[in-house]
Parts: C-alpha cells; sequence; structure tokens
C-alpha cells in the first residue's frame, strides 16, 4: 500500500502569519488483521510573541529543518497532542534541552506500553499554562473510549490545530487498496472527517464530544490544520460542522 508525500519535505511552508506547517516523511501504524497502513506526517509550528517557537507534533528529526527554525527563534514547546503523536519528542528534545515538551492525555502510559523512551516536563490540560495563554487556546477533545486529543486554536489568525480528528486524504496521493479504505473510512478529500474507527470509540459518549465540538465552533475558525491531508485553508466554521455531522 503506498501514499503520496506532500513535498518539499522538512521545508517551513507559511500559512497565516507567524504560522507554519511542516511536512514529513511517511510512517507506518497498525492496521486490523495484522496489517500496517502508511500515514503522511504533518507538524504545525507557531512564534509566540516572545519570538518563541512551539511545535505540535514534530516530526522525524531533520538537520535543514533545525537550521531553518533556528534562523526564527528558539524552539522552546514540543507538543504531544495525542497519545499517537509523540515518537520524535525526545529526538527534539536532546536537539532542544531546553525546550518543554507536554504530554497529551494518556501518552506516558501509552510510550510505556510501546517500550518508547521518552520525557515530559508538563501536561495539557483544558486551560493553556501562561507560556501561551495569550495567543493559543485549547480544549481536551473527549468522549473517546480509546484517545483524547488536544485541540489547539491560534487566536491571532482563527486557525483550529487538530491532528487525528480528522483526516482528509486526496485520492490521487493514495493506490487504488488505499483509495478504498480511505472512502469506507469517510476520509477521503474533499469530505474528510473522523475516521469510522475512531467515531466508533464515542458510542454511548456522544454528548460529551458534542459539548467540546461546540466550544471549537465557538472560537469561530477561518482555516483548519490537519496532521493527515490536505488542510482547510478557508471555510474552517463550516468545514468543522461537517466533519463532525456524524455527532448530530
Amino acid at each position: 500500500m503506498r501514499i503520496g508525500l506532500y513535498e518539499p519535505l522538512n521545508t517551513l511552508k507559511p500559512i497565516a502569519s507567524g504560522l507554519w506547517i511542516v511536512d514529513g516523511p511517511i510512517v507506518c501504524m497498525s492496521a486490523p488483521l495484522g496489517m500496517s497502513a502508511p500515514f503522511s506526517t504533518r507538524m504545525t509550528i507557531v512564534q509566540l510573541a516572545d519570538g518563541g517557537l512551539w511545535c505540535n507534533s514534530p516530526i522525524a528529526p531533520d538537520n535543514a529543518l533545525f537550521a531553518a527554525l533556528d534562523s526564527l527563534g528558539p524552539v522552546c514547546h514540543l507538543v504531544s497532542p495525542n497519545k499517537l503523536h509523540y515518537t520524535h519528542i525526545n529526538a527534539w528534545k536532546k536537539r532542544y534541552p531546553r525546550a518543554l515538551s507536554w504530554a497529551s492525555p494518556g501518552v506516558r502510559e501509552f510510550a510505556a506500553g510501546q517500550h518508547v523512551d521518552v520525557h515530559f516536563d508538563a501536561d495539557l490540560d483544558d486551560r493553556p499554562p501562561p507560556d501561551w495563554s495569550g495567543e493559543i487556546d485549547q480544549l481536551r477533545f473527549r468522549g473517546s473510549r480509546f484517545m483524547e486529543e488536544t485541540v489547539f486554536f491560534h487566536r491571532r489568525t482563527d486557525t483550529l490545530i487538530l491532528t487525528d480528528l480528522i483526516e482528509n486524504f486526496e485520492a490521487d496521493k493514495l493506490n487504488g487498496t488505499l483509495r478504498w479504505f480511505a472512502r469506507l473510512g469517510g476520509v477521503l478529500d474533499p469530505d474528510g472527517q473522523t475516521p469510522l474507527d475512531m467515531r466508533m470509540t464515542f458510542i454511548g459518549r456522544r454528548e460529551v464530544a458534542r459539548a467540546c465540538l461546540a466550544r471549537m465552533l465557538a472560537w469561530q475558525p477561518q482555516r483548519v490544520i490537519l496532521a493527515h491531508g490536505r488542510c482547510y485553508l478557508e471555510n474552517g466554521g463550516a468545514e468543522l460542522r461537517r466533519a463532525f455531522s456524524w455527532l448530530r
């Protein structure tokens, strides 16, 4: 099974003033029936008012990327938004030992279960810490029996930053088998949404998730950044409502 890359890789791609995405290499995740599935990777970078860099879901380390970031400002925060996005934080922490690493709910236990050595300095919660509370809002999207994801809203650019809650894979970047799986899972562009297997983990707890969605909609996002697939760079609120229509 093959998936296309979002080239150029390891390159700062501006989304708005002080906001970038960086696309990384493919990773393989476990799938049903003992299979594995390839996923494209993407991180989001915000330059805070003090010049420091906030890095969400760091991708595989790359020296050219490090040099580009160093030209912008000091890397201050390394964020794991959910328990599946943490693998490279230790490598980044070695490169930027003064950066604070932030743990998402359940990531410490999940990493230990995978025998992955990773160190976190602090934990994410519903309220943003003082380090970025004046610029980035956040909440823990609850309701899933498998995984809570911390979502972020960059106020100055009206940008919602998600990781796995919405996936939106373009058909021309997937081979036939993956295209079929993406359509079955409801994550095929332009109609990406929460993957079907993840939606199933909200059964019986959707009311909790609806309250989280209402808060995200109240932010009135103009853009929605995703970790997997094409981002929604306009009509963010409308796309958010459509993608979470399964919660109605």
